[in-house]
């Protein structure tokens, strides 16, 4: 806590317009996985531990209006996944189970003992289902927030297709070792690439960002301007794990049993049609995309379903106390052995 609040109060004359000119401190601490490391910022004393789990293009540093707030009342750490901010890049290919696998051992390597709360965004979400799923003994709740839903439709080539459905007959490779499948180096052609959309399309804070403060939009921007560390590293066998998520819960409803999970929603919409996509066909889109993520609900028996009134996408900038309010509903529940609803266990 007190790293963090000393970094941003060096970082706050620094305008968020501007590009800082070199690498920030990093707040946490880099904890080294075997070959690579990965940051991990955590602040609070009191149990249970909250671990944040960002969406994709995400920072550790993005949870900065919800873990302050969150370390008064439990210890909550946040990660930067492998090549992201100050963590090194990792073993390829790089899929939600080895993301699930590497936070696993993030936790054991510094010495954070579980079980813990998990809160996952968007992407992230599915990362929390994936460690939940392997590692059940040490998850004590969940939060999920605006996540992405196994059965998700995406825009491809132009057209609204279910990701799940373009899953190549292919099983999901084990989780890897930087001696079993380290990283590719970044190839001259990703370099000059990644330059040419930099000087084209420089890195802006749009209006969900623009909510965090100065110092943490100026950390942004600096990461978000910095070339490529690997090559390769796109989530290339998203369709097959959503595959094997849709067939995992049609095989057994509710996969949580009665572990605690509040999920947060924003009421509105996802924006405009994509080009190519007419408004009828956006409208089914969003309706669909309304009631699977409502359905989440059935992952657990103890769940509770949260609207957030004034939010879009991301939920922890446009109204963060309500993501502080559902971490604390599951921490309290936990701490007295209750169901969401008050009911004991």
């Amino acid at each position: 806590m007190k790293t963090l609040i000393t970094l941003l109060l060096l970082l706050s004359s620094v305008s968020a317009s501007q590009q800082l000119t070199s690498q920030p401190t990093p707040p946490g601490k880099l904890i080294d996985l075997g070959g690579y490391h990965l940051h991990l910022n955590c602040t609070g004393n009191k149990g249970p531990t909250v671990v944040l789990i960002a969406g994709a293009g995400d920072f550790s540093f993005d949870w900065s209006l919800v873990q302050p707030n969150i370390a008064q009342f439990a210890r909550v750490c946040s990660y930067d996944r492998a090549g992201f901010a100050w963590s090194d890049p990792g073993p390829i290919p790089r899929t939600m189970k080895q993301d699930a696998f590497e936070l696993h051992a993030l936790l054991r390597a510094a010495h954070i003992k579980g079980p813990y709360i998990l809160v996952g965004h968007s992407v992230g979400g599915l990362v929390t289902r994936v460690y939940a799923g392997q590692y059940s003994q040490e998850v004590a709740g969940i939060v999920l927030i605006d996540s992405l839903h196994e059965d998700t439709t995406l825009s491809v080539n132009g057209k609204l297709a279910h990701m799940r459905e373009l899953a190549k007959p292919d099983p999901v490779p084990a989780a890897q070792t930087m001696k079993s499948a380290p990283p590719k180096p970044v190839t001259k052609e990703a370099l000059d690439q990644f330059q040419s959309n930099l000087k084209s399309n420089p890195p802006k804070i749009g209006a969900t960002f623009s909510k965090l403060p100065a110092s943490v939009q100026a950390m942004r921007l600096w990461f978000l301007s910095q070339p490529p560390r690997a090559g390769g590293g796109g989530m290339e066998f998203l369709a097959e794990e959503l595959r094997d998520m849709y067939d995992s819960r049609a095989r057994t409803p509710y996969l949580l049993g009665n572990l605690p999970l509040v999920v947060l929603l924003p009421k509105g919409g996802y924006g405009k049609p994509p080009q190519g996509v007419d408004a009828d066909e956006w409208k089914r889109f969003n309706e669909e995309k309304r009631q699977q993520k409502m359905d989440f609900t059935n992952l657990s028996h103890n769940s509770k379903l949260i609207f957030a009134e004034n939010s879009g996408h991301h939920i922890q900038l446009d109204e963060p106390q309500m993501v502080i309010d559902a971490v604390r509903l599951i921490v309290e529940a936990s701490r007295q052995h209750k169901t969401l609803d008050g009911k004991k266990l």
